[in-house]
């Protein structure tokens, strides 16, 4: 009987070691393989930091899982139910969670294809803005009047992208309104000399100087130029008070406080 009791407990003691050293040795992979994971992410060019983060940690996990039903198989305990279970679990999840792993899986999406990344100038889902933080769930917009907008990434790969910087280039307009009786071909060629001047000016695409339309306020005319990405904003501002001062200079009046009926 002592003779049995022995076996048994050297029996357990097998057991427990053996469990033991399966459960150091396969965290320590789970860590060690997680860690390499990130790595060649990191040296990857196709793939985002943050995507590179979420397979490290699903690398992690999978193997933390399937050392624990190893570890658990050493004590007798049948792991085919509880895989059963485990994957039943996983799918009520799923489906309680469609919506929030729609947006995981369009992070992953953003990740690879790379249709925008930090610092980009983007509209999405009719939001406009720079974009400051990419992760799984959401893409963070900063917009020009300073203002954090979190947009869902099923929103924004469901939804045209527009990428104002992709090509490292950006079109400015100014948008100018004239009197009626001005003389447009004068006005439009002030808004020619002005932001044609400046030489931050790209040569392609050509400037274009146009009218835009003409309302109960008076007549719009537009000048767009194109510049680098990054001098875009200063360019814009600078432009709006350049021909402010050239059509000043001009004599050429700009409604402001009472718009003017155009007659006819």
């Amino acid at each position: 009987m002592s003779w049995e009791l022995s076996e048994d407990l050297v029996g357990w003691i097998v057991r427990l070691i053996s469990a033991a050293a399966i459960l150091v040795v396969g965290i320590w992979l789970a860590f060690y393989v997680s860690r390499k994971v990130r790595e060649k992410a990191i040296e990857h060019p196709r793939i985002d930091t943050t995507l590179g983060a979420f397979f490290s940690i699903i690398a992690r996990y999978a193997i933390v899982i399937v050392v624990l039903l190893v570890v658990l198989q050493q004590f007798g305990v049948q792991t085919t139910s509880l895989v059963a279970v485990l994957g039943a679990s996983a799918l009520a999840i799923g489906l309680a969670l469609q919506g929030t792993l729609t947006n995981v899986a369009s992070g992953i999406m953003i990740a690879l294809m790379r249709p925008y990344q930090i610092d980009d100038y983007v509209e999405l889902n009719g939001q406009e803005g720079k974009v400051i933080d990419l992760d799984l769930f959401f893409t963070t917009l900063l917009t020009d009047d300073v203002r954090a907008i979190l947009v869902p990434n099923g929103l924004a790969v469901s939804n045209p992208i527009i990428n104002f910087t992709r090509l490292g280039r950006r079109c400015c307009t100014v948008s100018l309104r004239v009197f009626p009786d001005e003389d447009i071909v004068r006005a439009l060629n002030v808004i020619r000399e002005t932001m044609t001047s400046d030489p931050r000016v790209v040569p392609e695409p050509e400037p274009d100087f146009t009218v835009d339309s003409v309302d109960d306020y008076g007549i719009k005319l537009n000048g767009q130029a194109t510049v680098v990405s990054d001098d875009h904003d200063s360019y814009q501002a600078d432009m709006l008070k350049a021909v402010k001062i050239a059509f000043d200079a001009a004599g050429i009046a700009i409604p402001v406080h009472t718009p003017r009926k155009i007659v006819g």
